[in-house]
């Protein structure tokens, strides 16, 4: 059942007036998804676009040695799935809900026609993928360039430059760290534990503040 929050998702994810969201919202559905649920699996031709109203989501591949690389996420306002009409690419990747996510699910071929008939609507969409595209860049660069304790001072560094203070909220879990940089929840440990010892990181009760943004920078190398 819609609610509020879920047009004005809707109109922020799709940058269209109320009105538009509200008309919009008519014509797709709700679904959720309990936390470590599939929702999409990897080589599926999905039908519908699915655009986060709450939670979390990944997308992962597995590769034939069993290592998982986390190739997208997903939050509140981001849309994955069916995104260019049916009938397109088959998906690339399994999206699992990481916590319980609501999301709404619009055609593809809805939001093609949407996307034609309403400039904010296209536009949305092309900053959207643009940015998803900078970011798998960067972290392919990243993965090319720098060490496993590198990527993770680079995670950690970009998170805090994204909070308030040049704080991490909450504390980030060593296992995801490891999965978003493509290493080992070993290494991960290591690098966060050495960082705190020396003083470039160091934990509060809900966060984790990096005291020292410089030092840090310089570790990525």
């Amino acid at each position: 059942m819609l609610e509020a929050g879920d047009v004005e998702a809707i109109g922020a994810a799709l940058a269209c007036p109320g009105e538009l969201a509200g008309q919009i919202a008519l014509r797709g559905r709700i679904r959720l998804y309990p936390a470590r649920s599939a929702i999409l699996r990897q080589g599926e031709r999905p039908a519908t676009a699915h655009l986060v109203v709450l939670g979390r989501a990944q997308a992962l591949i597995y590769t034939a040695d069993g290592q998982v690389i986390l190739l997208h996420e997903y939050g509140p306002r981001d849309l994955f799935g069916a995104l260019g009409g049916a009938g397109g690419a088959a998906e690339e990747a399994d999206v699992v809900a990481v916590e319980a996510v609501r999301a709404f699910l619009l055609e593809a071929a809805a939001l093609v026609e949407l996307a034609e008939r309403h400039g904010c609507i296209g536009l949305a969409l092309s900053r959207l993928l643009l940015k998803r595209l900078r970011t798998t860049s960067e972290r392919m660069y990243e993965r090319a360039a720098l060490s496993a304790p590198g990527r993770v001072c680079a995670e950690l560094l970009r998170r805090a430059r994204d909070g308030e203070g040049m704080a991490i909220r909450p504390v980030p879990v060593i296992a995801e760290l490891a999965l978003r940089v493509g290493t080992t929840r070993e290494t991960a440990s290591r690098t966060v534990n050495a960082l705190e010892r020396r003083g470039i990181i160091r934990r509060e009760a809900d966060s984790l503040v990096v005291a020292a943004p410089r030092r840090l920078e310089a570790e990525m190398i």
